[in-house]
């Protein structure tokens, strides 16, 4: 039921976010289609027309130069040519608002428009006026045209005829457009979306969004980090269940040691009772100590404080000293170049010096030292241990550091978690730990911790 409500939540949010792009570029095609329309109602004014009609933009210029240099007869007969063929009839008026030329109007054109007033009917053509100032006489002129409306429609067809063309282009091209961008959007989140189900889930599979990563725009980037992401998380609860099923397998054999002990002093006389009594001990003492190393082990990874300055000198001087206590048949021996400092979480460091100083004691011989260094390589401090020990096979150094494991042929009791929890230390401040033989024998142990903070700091 949960997982048909989230699939049906992301499936409208998914719808939404589409119509909101599609409707957004709809929405501008419609604004565009709008200032269109006011556009060609702005065309169709008088000012408009006279500009760019082919009939009238030059007429008036013409027939003053007609007028002025050819007289009355050439102007009017000018006016006639034009009439004939684009159908405008034209009166020119001086000043005084006598007719300089007759024109071409028809005698019934001024009682039409004097009735006009009186009568709703549209008059059967378009009425403009123009005044002209001949540049060279400097008269003023006032030119009334009259242009019957089916042949202004014919010119505002053929004259909007390519810019309406274009806007019907236009709005087919940017439709197609805005289907493309949105769905260029759109499915990427929804591929996203079924990877983070599927995280959810536990079913999620790192090539699911290959195709995805492979884009060389914000979502590619977006599903590389999302790939790694999931690589991450898979890799650590892969490690968890691992942790878990050897915890389970470690903690059954002293658990198992415990119900024997206790099943032999229940059947046991009262003096062989008190015989198994140190045996008992031992055993809750080893399950203990078990337990704190699980634990300790489990804390390295978890949310710890900000970062803060560790003197890394002191540090080293008072996990030696407290090693020299514990181990005091060894000589445990501490060159360290001074004023080494760095960003992190002392805790952390001290484990994880203190685990591989106690793994070095525990195989190193009576009576040999332990060596305990520390110094600076460019942003790096290295802290390195050796002891005088047998080494390890070189077939088990990739293994050492993994939970519980254990090097076959050890004599030393421990649990396989001192170098886990080392590890697990010096990546938590981004840096590793280094497992190697000595070349003059014994076993070296390194960490490499960065200087400056450490991630997630």
């Amino acid at each position: 039921m949960a997982r048909g409500g989230l699939s049906s939540f992301g499936e409208v949010y998914v719808r939404s976010l589409f119509w909101r792009i599609l409707a957004s570029f709809w929405l501008a095609i419609a604004l565009v289609a709008g200032l269109s329309i006011l556009l060609a109602h702005t065309l169709n004014q008088d000012a408009w027309i006279l500009s760019r009609h082919p009939g009238l933009n030059t007429l008036a210029s013409q027939w003053a130069r007609h007028y002025e240099q050819e007289g009355p007869g050439a102007a009017q007969h000018f006016l006639e040519r034009r009439k004939a063929r684009y159908k405008i009839d034209v009166q020119v008026l001086d000043d005084s608002g006598d007719a300089v030329v007759p024109g071409t109007f028809p005698r019934r054109a001024a009682a039409l428009e004097a009735r006009q007033h009186n009568d709703d009917r549209r008059l059967p053509w378009r009425r403009l006026t123009e005044e002209y100032t001949s540049p060279q006489s400097n008269a003023s002129y006032l030119l009334i045209y009259r242009i019957p409306h089916p042949a202004l429609d014919a010119w505002h067809r053929e004259s909007l005829l390519w810019p309406l063309s274009a806007l019907g282009i236009a709005l087919v091209v940017l439709t197609l457009f805005s289907l493309f961008v949105t769905l260029s959007i759109t499915r990427p989140l929804s591929r996203l979306r079924g990877a983070v189900h599927d995280l959810g889930q536990s079913t999620y599979q790192q090539n699911s969004l290959a195709q995805l990563a492979g884009r060389r725009d914000e979502f590619g980037v977006l599903a590389k980090d999302f790939n790694k992401m999931g690589a991450r998380l898979q890799s650590t609860i892969a490690s968890q269940r691992q942790l878990l099923r050897d915890v389970s397998h470690e903690l059954r054999s002293p658990l198992a040691r415990l119900r024997i002990a206790l099943a032999l002093a229940e059947r046991a006389e009262p003096e062989q009772r008190q015989a198994l009594w140190p045996r008992l001990t031992r055993e809750c003492d080893r399950l203990e100590d078990l337990i704190s190393e699980i634990l300790t082990l489990a804390r390295v990874d978890a949310d710890q404080a900000h970062a803060e300055t560790v003197d890394l000198n002191a540090l080293l001087g008072s996990v030696r000293k407290d090693a020299q206590l514990t181990a005091p048949e060894h000589d445990v021996r501490l060159e360290a170049q001074p004023g080494l400092t760095l960003q992190g979480w002392p805790t952390l460091i001290e484990r994880a010096v203190d685990n591989l100083l106690r793994n070095a004691l525990r195989f190193t011989p009576a009576g040999q030292p332990v060596e305990l260094s520390a110094w600076r390589e460019g942003d790096m401090l290295r802290v390195c241990v050796r002891d005088r020990g047998p080494g390890v096979a070189a077939a088990h150094l990739a293994q050492l550091g993994e939970p519980f494991f254990r090097a076959p042929g050890q004599q030393a009791s421990g649990h396989g978690l001192g170098l886990a929890i080392a590890r697990k230390a010096a990546e938590r401040h981004g840096g590793r730990l280094i497992l190697a033989n000595h070349p003059q024998g014994g076993f070296v142990a390194t960490l490499e911790l960065p200087v400056a903070e450490a991630p997630g700091g």
